[in-house]
């Protein structure tokens, strides 16, 4: 074990950290440590050899607020980082190869840098993943260079706390900071990580998952200019209000939804494409109500109603980033389950069509909805991508282990998870050790 780093996980400023990243209870934190413990250890197990100059390094999983699917369309989306977490133990080398064990994965990632070019039959791996991100920081005039690193996160894949842009940007900053001494900025980190998954893993995603990941805190961005951003802090403190925020996870395997999920930014562009325009940002609500018959003939009617829930939703962000700065928390919520619905009703990805049998999701709302029916007071919504995978839930404390109980019974034992929003998105950890 890397006896330097180890010491630094020993010290009152881990302590420190470690209670504004994953929760301040001693328990929490002593958790956290002997998890690093573990990480610097299982990696010595993989690299015997290169321990010397050993990097610590932490990238947040993120939980979208408001905003669905709107981001990918130039919108708003108001999104947070949150206490799981992806990290790596990382150490330079000189092979001019990235190797990268991950903890529940068989086998091991291994790229050549002198390739960089997509691989077809790499699409939807790990593997493509690091070569694009790779690949992108060189196009970019940024340098790059090989590594050893092994990885573990509590960001489950399907979580809907969204682990592969966890990662991408993970891999970035260990790029940045191995070669870079962190001059890329965090939400270059997160355009980055975007363009791998878009060009190599063949996902075609949008910003907002990696720019949670990598500001971190709660943050609403603005799209509208893709190259560039705009983002800001949202002052919020649920606990404050009594309140927790959950995810469910109700299963599904988002490996098959890919067309849906590709079907969605494509229907809303079609829209656009047919009014003379690339993005539905572009266009107003009211330039969809003016045309609908031709929209109606040119792209149909689900394309017509996910243009609908775009615009609607991202006006709602402004809103729901207003309530919550002015201390508006009942507003808040109500603007949660008019987002809910909409996801619903108009956006349409709450179960996929290739499978109408299976609707975890749906049933999830049904149940959640009756729950919040009964005890006056909370909200809820489908989160992230849709189709498969995990519902946001907000309820006050005093209601959460009952729900939670309830809830395990149709869905599994440990399928919902409490969270807490972190306020740091990607880090570096070993100068904020010291």
């Amino acid at each position: 074990m890397n006896k330097d780093v180890a010491y630094l996980l020993e010290g009152i400023k881990a302590r420190e950290l470690f209670g504004q990243l994953y929760g301040r209870d001693d328990q929490t934190i002593d958790a956290q440590v002997e998890r690093y413990k573990r990480l610097i250890s299982t990696y010595k197990q993989y690299f015997p050899n290169d321990c010397s100059d050993l990097h610590l390094f932490s990238t947040s999983g993120r939980t979208e607020v408001g905003g669905n699917h709107t981001d990918h369309n130039a919108g708003r989306v108001l999104a947070a980082a949150v206490n799981c977490d992806t990290i790596a133990a990382a150490s330079k080398t000189n092979d001019g190869r990235i190797v990268l064990y991950s903890e529940g994965y068989p086998g091991v990632f291994d790229v050549d840098l002198s390739e960089l070019d997509p691989i077809p039959s790499e699409k939807e791996t790990t593997t493509s993943l690091i070569r694009g991100i790779a690949s992108r920081f060189r196009e970019l005039g940024y340098s790059i260079g090989g590594f050893h690193a092994y990885v573990t996160s509590t960001v489950a894949r399907g979580s809907g706390l969204s682990s592969s842009a966890s990662i991408e940007v993970l891999i970035g900053t260990i790029l940045n900071a191995l070669y870079n001494d962190n001059a890329l900025e965090p939400a270059l980190l997160a355009q980055i990580g975007q363009y791998a998954e878009n060009v190599y893993f063949g996902k075609p995603s949008g910003l907002m998952d990696q720019m949670a990941c990598a500001v971190g805190g709660f943050i609403t961005i603005d799209f509208k200019d893709s190259k560039k951003p705009e983002y800001r802090k949202v002052n919020f403190d649920l606990s404050a209000h009594g309140y927790h925020m959950l995810v469910v996870d109700t299963g599904g395997n988002h490996a098959d939804l890919t067309r849906d999920y590709a079907e969605v930014p494509q229907e809303m562009r079609k829209v656009a494409g047919i009014l003379g325009k690339e993005v539905l940002r572009e266009l107003s609500l009211n330039d969809i109500i003016d045309n609908i018959s031709l929209l109606r003939e040119k792209a149909g009617d689900r394309a017509i109603l996910r243009a609908m829930h775009f615009f609607m939703d991202n006006e709602r962000v402004v809103e729901q980033a207003k309530a919550l700065e002015e201390n508006r928390f009942a507003d808040f919520l109500k603007l949660v389950r008019e987002s809910g619905s909409s996801s619903w009703r108009l956006l349409q990805n709450c179960y996929t069509n290739q499978n109408p049998y299976e609707q975890g999701i749906t049933l999830a709302l049904a149940i959640t909805e009756s729950f919040i029916s009964n005890i006056g007071e909370g909200a809820c919504r489908v989160h992230g991508g849709g189709f498969a995978g995990t519902i946001q839930v907000y309820l006050p404390d005093k209601a959460v282990e009952e729900y939670r109980r309830l809830t395990e019974k149709v869905f599994g034992s440990k399928s919902v998870t409490v969270l807490s929003i972190r306020p740091f998105g990607t880090l570096h950890l070993n100068d904020l050790l010291i």
